[in-house]
C-alpha cells in the first residue's frame, strides 16, 4: 500500500517557509532530476514532491523507472535505480513566483557543483522555464539539449506540478519515457 507523508496543518505550512530538504544523491547516478524548489508541503515533510497533486512519482512510474509507484517517504528508493533528485533553489516558498533571477543564477552555479562532484550521466531539469531562466537559455525546447553541463547530458522535462496544467499526465509521461528510453 502506498504510504504517503502525514498532512501538514496550516501552521507547519507557513513553518516551512524557507526550509531546504536534503537531496536524494549520490556518486555515478544515471539520472539526476533536479526541481525548480520545494513547495511549503514538501518543505514542512522534508520530501521531494510531496504534494498530493504533484505528478513527479507517477510520472517516474509510468515512465518505467520505477517497477511500482513510489511515495516521496521512498524516495532514497531510487538510489538503488541509480536515479537522485535535487533542486535548483533549495529553499521552500508557496510558489516558484517568489524566487527572482539572482535565486535562479545562484541555483545554476550550486546545480553544476553538485554534477561535477557526484558526475550523473544525465542531468533531467523538471521545469521548463526554470532551466530557461537559470541557464540563460530562453529558446530552449523540452528534450534533450546540445549543451552539457559539467560533463552531463542535459534534458528539460515538464513541470509535474500539479498546477502546471499545459502537460495532462499522458504527455508527462511521454516525455520523462523519452529520457528513461535515451538511457
Amino acid at each position: 500500500m502506498l504510504k504517503v507523508p502525514a498532512r501538514p496543518t496550516p501552521a507547519e505550512l507557513q513553518a516551512a517557509r524557507g526550509k531546504s530538504i536534503p537531496d536524494v544523491i549520490a556518486p555515478g547516478l544515471d539520472v539526476l532530476f533536479v526541481g525548480i524548489n520545494p513547495s511549503l508541503w514538501s518543505g514542512a515533510v522534508g520530501l521531494h514532491f510531496a504534494r498530493p497533486g504533484n505528478r513527479f512519482w507517477r510520472a517516474l512510474h509510468e515512465a518505467g523507472f520505477t517497477d511500482r509507484l513510489l511515495s516521496p517517504n521512498e524516495g532514497r528508493v531510487l538510489l538503488k535505480s541509480r536515479i537522485g533528485v535535487t533542486n535548483l533553489v533549495n529553499r521552500a516558498t508557496a510558489s516558484a513566483d517568489e524566487l527572482d533571477l539572482a535565486d535562479y543564477e545562484r541555483g545554476a552555479r550550486r546545480v553544476e557543483a553538485k554534477i561535477r562532484r557526484y558526475r550523473p550521466r544525465v542531468v533531467a531539469f523538471v521545469g521548463m522555464g526554470a532551466y530557461r531562466v537559470a541557464f540563460g537559455r530562453p529558446g530552449a525546447r523540452g528534450g534533450r539539449q546540445e549543451e552539457r553541463l559539467a560533463g552531463a547530458d542535459i534534458w528539460v522535462l515538464p513541470n509535474p506540478s500539479g498546477r502546471t496544467a499545459g502537460y495532462q499526465m499522458p504527455a508527462l509521461a511521454r516525455a520523462f519515457r523519452e529520457l528513461r528510453r535515451s538511457l
